[in-house]
């Protein structure tokens, strides 16, 4: 029997090399996706990743959706305390600040929601929650498709996480592909981050802002 040339090898070899992260991240992640906000196991913390700013600061429709579902878990007395991280990278762009303002007028105290300025990306928001904010037991709230990645994040960074997945509806159908296509090198890449074990682009000295709002509200 012929063996197979080396290019084929090398071929497989890539193929695995590409494709097995990827299928690792989002397999793993999937596994601690709840059902719907009735079955989210509780938990002291909500988690919102950032999803950028309308004009005027306001949050995006995206973000808007995360949000909700926070203020919701948070009215069910399904988590304590409200950890807003996003990007903070110009005065003109403050989305931990635009998240916050948003819970507030919605009804969320404004002791319960904790402000992350330097959440640049999946990865750094999760170390960060960890490393600063001292969390290791959350939830997280992001659109449905972002979810597993966020998750399999999370845990490596050493937050026991359950998601809630949000609308990843969209008025514009080829961005909303473009989004989801995205997941593929970005799964990649959070295995890369996790595994040479990546330092946020800042990640600070550790904070008591949590533990306090989870003190001050009594969270048992």
């Amino acid at each position: 029997m012929k063996l197979r040339s080396p290019w084929w090898w090398a071929l497989a070899a890539a193929v695995v090399v590409a494709v097995g992260p990827i299928a690792w991240v989002q397999v793993t992640g999937s596994r601690h996706v709840a059902a719907d906000r009735q079955s989210v196991r509780r938990a002291p913390v909500a988690i919102v990743f950032g999803a950028g700013l309308q004009a005027g600061g306001r949050p995006s429709v995206y973000l808007e959706r995360r949000l909700e579902a926070a203020r919701a878990l948070y009215a069910d007395g399904t988590v304590g305390v409200i950890l807003v991280s996003g990007d903070n990278g110009t005065p003109a762009h403050d989305e931990p600040t635009a998240m916050r303002d948003w819970l507030v007028s919605h009804g969320v105290p404004d002791a319960a929601v904790v402000r992350d300025f330097a959440g640049f990306d999946t990865h750094d928001t999760c170390v960060r929650a960890h490393d600063v904010f001292g969390v290791d037991d959350a939830v997280l709230l992001t659109q449905d498709y972002h979810l597993p990645r966020a998750l399999f994040s999370c845990a490596q960074a050493g937050v026991r996480s359950t998601g809630l997945g949000v609308s990843s509806s969209s008025v514009t159908p080829k961005q909303a592909l473009v989004w989801r296509l995205r997941e593929l090198p970005a799964s990649w890449k959070a295995w890369w981050d996790a595994t040479t074990g990546r330092t946020p682009r800042f990640d600070g000295p550790p904070e008591t802002s949590v533990a306090q709002a989870l003190a001050a509200s009594g969270w048992r």
